[in-house]
């Protein structure tokens, strides 16, 4: 089957710099990875657009946690796609779910005519639908050009029969996007067992802050005190390798 494309998730200006130049066809950009994403700055969408020599597509999420929003976090929402058009954005991400695991269609419909003529894709909100294939019609009915999902699993291994599925049933109408713990030594049995024509991963490694005063007193947001001098990074050796396997015959 032919190559598929190959969308790195990032965070920040310098995991989007990693991505470009370890060989992505294109982007997810975000902050906060740690809580699955979350909008970027305005000047770092900025910077990453100045710098692109691919599509750069902006996660559009206020806050970690669930997928229902309050009317003034969706006003928002609606807000940064509005300010996103100007900025030579290539696409947008979004998810809007109701109560009772289903896609939103009013808000996503709402978002999508905001962002046009930006491409939009509706992030692993579907993971979290109670009914996958009733999920993947609303998203056609709504005009949506992706689905970014694992096959409602933890990874795209634990998913790939979901994702056959629901490449079967998007036929030409919607790209289902593959994601989910893939690496260098997954992800082409999952691309070849689902068919997959677009892929998506971060590759991430860990390392030690800079910091050579370190306050063991204090722990900022929550997290554990050993967080605040770490590093998530993008890891252009794991890029390089996963999408030489992704992309191999």
């Amino acid at each position: 089957m032919a190559a598929p494309l190959i969308e790195l998730c990032v965070e920040g200006i310098d995991g989007f710099l990693a991505a470009q130049e370890a060989g992505a066809d294109r982007v997810e950009l975000c902050a906060s990875l740690m809580e699955g994403g979350l909008t970027p700055s305005l000047a770092t969408i900025r910077a990453a657009v100045k710098a692109a020599r691919i599509p750069v597509h902006v996660i559009i999420r206020p806050r970690g946690g669930d997928f229902l929003y309050s009317q003034a976090e969706f006003e928002t929402m609606r807000e940064d796609i509005s300010a996103l058009r100007a900025e030579g954005v290539a696409g947008v991400v979004i998810g809007c779910l109701t109560p009772d695991g289903r896609i939103d269609e009013a808000r996503t419909k709402e978002l999508v005519a905001t962002a046009r003529p930006m491409s939009v894709t509706c992030h692993r909100a579907f993971d979290m639908t109670e009914d996958a294939g009733e999920a993947l019609e609303a998203l056609v009915r709504c005009g949506v050009d992706r689905v970014l999902t694992s096959g409602q699993r933890d990874t795209a291994v634990e998913g790939i029969d979901i994702l056959r599925r629901a490449v079967a049933q998007a036929g030409e109408r919607i790209v289902i996007m593959g994601c989910g713990a893939l690496d260098a030594g997954n992800i082409k049995a999952v691309r070849d067992g689902a068919g997959l024509k677009e892929m998506h991963f971060a590759a991430l490694k860990t390392v030690p802050s800079g910091m050579r005063f370190r306050n063991p007193h204090v722990g900022m947001g929550g997290t554990e005190k050993d967080r605040e001098y770490e590093l998530t990074l993008t890891d252009p050796e794991s890029v390089r390798a996963t999408i030489a396997a992704a992309k191999a015959p």
